[in-house]
């Protein structure tokens, strides 16, 4: 049996890393294929839309909070959903990606609504095995698995895709995913039951939540808050290609070493957050996302070498992965007793969406005034967002978590 605090966090580390495998190899590697059989930029960000699944989620969350209540009730939830996950991935394995590809995107957009019913019970699971004061090295085993899910989706399987191909791909994605699963199948942690709501859970829950005291801030801190490295991070792939990097080169350097910064600094964040508090450390990580976007801004001028981009890939990830670490630790703060899954996944979806059209948008922008272009405006944002953080973040409310039943 797995020990307490370190059978919490291995568990949580394990469950990310299932969900996000997947997500990080259509959502990341599938650019890199498209942009070499030469498709445009704007078709290349229209392939973000296959997250959609994970922007709707908050509709069948009260679904899952209503059936859920314990433990062993979210556990179920998440081995159902990541079995089907898997099944409809080994599925599409044989399929051809070029005769049809029009069926392997409903079929992932199946997979993924899977998947985002995997992560809704995941977070309500979390939020009832970690207390509070182990919620910032939780989130940061959160964030940390989902970069070595990149790790693993973009670097990894763009390896075995380079040199196997495209159907033993996919029987290695399905493999990963219920191979992640294994540490909650031995997981005995003491079973939780989640306080009762004073209300009945209700699809109405949602729009509540957006009528709690000083809501409107924390929701423009949401939206606003990775968009000055969603772009960089949508469109560096493609840009390398038209650099001259091959496919193995770009799964190493930006699959591999990208998402190892990732989950590097998405374990150092836990600590920071911990030692520093959320206000410093939200001001911190906006500070490294401006660093990471004046750096690319920069190298927009001259044809950057190896090395410039190695700097710049471990930099825009590691601001990536402490900007996820604080998002996920205020979320957590803020749900109210009953609804966890569903407030919680309200507030990600936040950033989830603003993230699409973000990663959407780029592509368009891209080919309309070139990277220069697009890396000068979120420069631009990027500042935008460091200097909006002291209106935006009053961490009083976060502490006394404010928001009450309705």
């Amino acid at each position: 049996m797995l020990k307490a605090t370190g059978g919490k966090y291995f568990t949580l580390l394990n469950l990310y890393l299932a969900q996000s495998i997947p997500m990080s190899f259509f959502s990341t590697v599938m650019p890199v294929i498209m942009r070499t059989e030469h498709y445009s930029l704007t078709s290349i960000g229209l392939i973000q839309l296959i997250k959609l699944p994970w922007i709707i989620k908050f509709l069948w969350a009260p679904l899952v909070d209503k059936t859920g209540g314990t433990i062993s009730k979210y556990k179920s939830w998440i081995f159902f959903s990541e079995i089907f996950y898997a099944m409809v991935i080994f599925g599409i394995a044989f399929l051809s990606l070029e005769v049809d590809f029009e069926i392997i995107i409903v079929l992932m957009l199946i997979a993924f609504m899977a998947s985002a019913t995997q992560d809704i019970a995941t977070d309500a699971f979390a939020i009832l095995i970690l207390k509070k004061e182990e919620r910032s090295i939780g989130n940061s085993m959160q964030s940390a698995g989902s970069f070595l899910g990149t790790l693993t989706g973009s670097g990894l399987l763009l390896i075995i895709y380079y040199y196997w191909g495209w159907q033993y791909l996919l029987m290695a994605l399905a493999g990963f995913v219920l191979l992640a699963l294994l540490p909650l199948s031995i997981y005995k942690g003491r079973e939780v039951a989640k306080p009762k709501p004073a209300k009945p859970i209700a699809l109405k829950d949602i729009g509540l939540f957006f009528r709690q005291k000083k809501a409107y801030k924390r929701i423009i801190l949401l939206t606003i808050f990775y968009s000055g490295i969603i772009g960089i991070l949508t469109m560096i792939k493609p840009w390398m290609v038209d650099l001259g990097f091959n496919i193995k080169e770009i799964g190493i350097l930006s699959g591999i070493h990208g998402a190892a910064f990732g989950a590097a600094f998405s374990f150092a964040a836990g600590f920071l957050i911990k030692k520093l508090g959320k206000k410093r450390s939200i001001l911190l990580f906006s500070a490294v996302a401006f660093l990471a976007a004046t750096y690319f801004c920069w190298m927009t001028y001259f044809t950057p070498s190896k090395s410039h981009i190695i700097l710049g890939i471990a930099l825009i990830w590691a601001a990536y992965g402490m900007s996820t670490v604080i998002v996920y630790t205020i979320s957590m703060d803020n749900v109210r007793a009953g609804r966890e899954g569903t407030d919680f996944t309200i507030q990600i979806v936040i950033t989830h969406l603003s993230s699409l059209l973000i990663a959407v948008s780029s592509g368009k922008i891209a080919h309309l005034i070139g990277y220069k272009g697009l890396f000068r405006i979120e420069f631009i944002v990027s500042l935008i967002v460091l200097a909006s953080i002291s209106f935006l973040f009053e961490e009083r409310y976060y502490e006394e978590n404010l928001i009450k039943d309705k």
